[in-house]
């Protein structure tokens, strides 16, 4: 049984600190505590490891093991799945990820919305069938519930839209939503992601919403071959640049800073995709 003030998907923070109470009150909205964080980051390791991994299974990707990666971060630094709503904070009960999927890459073709849900035992293999899974039902144009809401009221005319979001906004705030609408919204995750590599396109900011709870966004650019100097030696190293926007209420930058670390240890550590997500991840932050 949950407490009072503790929502469906998520716990209530009753331990607050004095900064971040009075931080809300300066930044009411999601929007107006966008943080961006860029970081060109060396996957020389990784792109040998998918490559020993297709060798097994010709079916795994970067886009698969970017994910894994962060859901594993998630675990291992808890506040990421903190979000921030009517001045309140709540931390998750589940870590889940969000992305957009298209039928086609085509210029009309249509977009549907996923979420997957990570399990403590998840490794890469687990999170691969689980994101197949889901973009193997947009292949064949079969829209989900969330989809489906989204188109109904995307034919009403424009004033009856307004309406109709700003109702859904305020049954949102109330945790009223019916979970057909937000179990496949990218705007209740803890991380949405977005590949652009796939289109050979680079890194983006994107900025956060006051809908939903998501307080994470991350866009995946195209990795390259590029002249790195370590050691005073110079090297071709294969490169991916990742945009993040975060919603900085959550954590305090040093707690951004230090996850930024982790996660570039779990890239350049490939093999501990292949370890449930409960595992922790001994890193020496000093």
């Amino acid at each position: 049984m949950g407490k009072i003030g503790d929502r469906r998907d998520a716990v209530k923070v009753r331990d607050v600190d004095g900064v971040h109470k009075i931080m809300v009150c300066l930044k009411p909205l999601r929007c107006d505590s966008d943080v961006y964080i860029n970081e060109n980051i060396d996957v020389t390791n990784l792109v040998e490891y998918i490559k020993e991994k297709k060798k097994k299974e010709s079916d795994y990707t970067y886009f698969y093991a970017f994910c894994t990666a962060l859901g594993k971060l998630v675990y291992n630094r808890p506040l990421l799945n903190r979000y921030v709503l009517k001045r309140r904070f709540y931390d998750r009960k589940k870590v889940n990820l969000g992305f957009v999927a298209k039928v086609s890459f085509e210029d009309n073709s249509k977009e549907n919305l996923s979420n997957i849900i990570f399990n403590d035992n998840d490794t890469i293999k687990e999170v691969k069938e689980k994101l197949k899974e889901k973009v193997e039902t947009v292949r064949s144009d079969t829209d989900n519930s969330t989809d489906g809401t989204v188109t109904t009221i995307g034919k009403l005319p424009q004033f009856i839209v307004n309406i109709v979001v700003w109702f859904l906004k305020k049954l949102d705030n109330m945790d009223l939503l019916p979970h057909s609408i937000t179990d496949d919204d990218i705007y209740h995750s803890t991380v949405l992601v977005s590949n652009l590599g796939s289109i050979k396109c680079g890194a983006i900011y994107h900025n956060l919403t006051d809908f939903g709870t998501n307080s994470i966004l991350v866009t995946i650019g195209q990795i390259k071959e590029e002249s790195v100097t370590i050691e005073g030696k110079t090297k071709i190293r294969s490169m991916c640049e990742f945009g993040v926007t975060c919603d900085e209420r959550i954590a305090d930058g040093f707690y951004f800073a230090k996850s930024i670390l982790l996660f570039k240890y779990i890239i350049n550590n490939p093999h501990l995709l292949d370890e449930p997500m409960k595992e922790k991840v001994d890193y020496d932050f000093k």
